[in-house]
């Protein structure tokens, strides 16, 4: 006698029935599902981007923003610092500072940020090149290896960088190029969704835009000065025909005369324009020696007029009471904000913490409406199908055969719900990675199956065997005379 299989055709023989014991199972298994990965996937991204930082400066705001946004890259900046006021911290000899790293953001391609800062960065999440170098002239770049796999961004490959973190070719710096030369290693953390550059190419990049809106302007005012220039010449012409009244070779030696040093004036114009924009890329390529060492904090030092967005700060000493309390002394005396990326990230779990807390008592509770579903449908089957339990007696049957055939079905019904939940948990997974990959330019695992699902499985096996064992109490003690009789 194959009880499984005579368990299976118990089970499919009433649909309708199977049908919702098995949404119900699924549902509840499903949602767990769902948030045991989204709790996973947004645990370990938290943990490896902390990259052991302590502290993250910027300017006033929130201090959740200023985390999210230089540390995740998923918020907005609080707005932008003066390196005279950040020098202190973005000293080398600093008594209390290890590491300090400088950000400047403002800028992105297809909505992947490009980030200013110094090699200082690369050390804090051990990134390492996989292919070319890093960056060491202005408008060099060194990208993450998800830009590299989402633009397909090739080491030579040029690109114009758009204002804001938004795509927009309205916002394109059109007047520049970045030029990839190095592509890094994976590193499962958020550097691979970054295109890393020195801080100057930020800088020249929107100075540059500045300086055209001002040379728009002298020009308009030189233009502008032409017409007195234009009155002069036309003076000047005049008295050039009456001269030529002479005789006609002479008029048409002036007119041509006249015509050339128009043109000439308008090539040399477009010359001189071409010549700016020549010595802009060339100034702005790194050639001069004073960009080389701006990929260090010394260099930045030198440009105290300019301004950063944030510094990333880890302590020499996780225990020293002073850089314990920096955060709180550069808050009250400076007009700089810290933080401290633990701290506001812990609070941020806990808030989300309550959410998925809920959640994950309405999906156990749904778990266990769909185990009592399980339940009184074997108990029901169980009723009607107690002649045919008892002609399997008088075949030969024991009890303990009789109450397998109903655990199996119990069983059977909890691995099928679990299955299909699993399924539709990863599939909500994957819609949820969709649209954190396109808000947010992350990549989530929805596929990735955990110890966790394993012990799922487990409690979903005790469900379908606790909503069976009554049904099957009772088929072991079936009493083959009663039944048969019709007492």
């Amino acid at each position: 006698m194959n009880l499984f299989k005579l368990a299976w055709k118990n089970i499919v023989s009433n649909p309708w029935s199977l049908l919702l014991n098995i949404i119900l199972f699924a549902l509840g298994i499903g949602l767990i599902s769902f948030l045991l990965l989204f709790n996973d996937q947004v645990k370990d991204k938290f943990e490896k981007n902390l990259a052991d930082i302590d502290m993250v400066i910027g300017a006033k705001g929130s201090p959740l923003q200023m985390i999210l946004c230089g540390m995740y890259h998923v918020d907005n900046p609080t707005g932008n610092i003066k390196l005279e006021h950040a020098r202190p911290f973005l000293n080398p000899k600093h008594p209390l500072i290890k590491r300090a790293v400088p950000l400047s953001l403002g800028d992105n391609y297809r909505s992947y940020r490009i980030v200013g800062t110094t090699y200082d960065l690369l050390d804090l999440y051990n990134a390492e090149i996989s292919y070319g170098r890093k960056w060491a002239r202005d408008l060099e770049v060194t990208i993450g290896a998800i830009v590299a796999e989402k633009t397909n961004l090739k080491l030579g490959d040029k690109f114009v960088s758009s204002h804001g973190f938004e795509e927009d070719d309205d916002l394109a710096h059109a007047h520049a190029a970045f030029k990839v030369v190095g592509i890094l290693k994976p590193t499962g953390t958020v550097i691979d969704q970054l295109i890393l550059s020195n801080t100057s190419s930020v800088w020249n990049v929107h100075d540059h835009e500045d300086h055209d809106r001002d040379h728009s302007g002298d020009d308009a005012h030189d233009h502008s000065g032409n017409d007195h220039d234009s009155d002069h010449d036309h003076d000047h012409n005049h008295d050039g025909h009456d001269h030529s009244a002479h005789g006609h070779d002479g008029h048409d030696h002036d007119g041509h005369d006249h015509h050339d040093h128009k043109h000439s004036e308008h090539c040399d114009h477009d010359d001189n324009h071409h010549e700016h924009n020549l010595n802009y890329v060339e100034n702005t390529a790194g050639l001069g020696p004073e960009n080389i060492f701006e990929n260090s904090n010394e260099g930045l030092l030198l440009n105290l007029d300019k301004e950063i967005t944030n510094i990333l700060v880890q302590f020499k000493s996780k225990k020293n009471f002073q850089a314990l309390s920096m955060p709180r002394n550069i808050n009250e005396n400076t007009e700089l904000m810290a933080a401290s990326p633990a701290y506001q990230i812990n609070n941020l779990r806990a808030n989300i913490g309550v959410g998925t807390q809920a959640l994950r008592y309405l999906a156990l509770l749904i778990a266990l409406v769909s185990g009592f579903s399980i339940f009184i449908s074997l108990f029901k089957s169980l009723q009607e199908r107690k002649y045919e339990l008892a002609l399997m007696r008088v075949s030969g049957a024991s009890p303990f055969q009789l109450s397998w055939l109903i655990l199996l079905e119990g069983l059977i019904l909890a691995v099928v719900g679990f299955v299909v939940g699993i399924v539709v948990g990863h599939l909500a997974s994957a819609l949820m990675a969709g649209a954190m990959s396109d808000a947010y330019q992350y990549n989530f695992s929805s596929w990735k199956f955990g110890r966790n699902e394993g012990l799922l499985l487990i409690a979903s096996l005790a469900i379908g065997t606790t909503a069976a064992l009554i049904p099957a109490w009772k088929a072991y003690n079936t009493d083959i005379n009663r039944t048969l009789s019709g007492k």
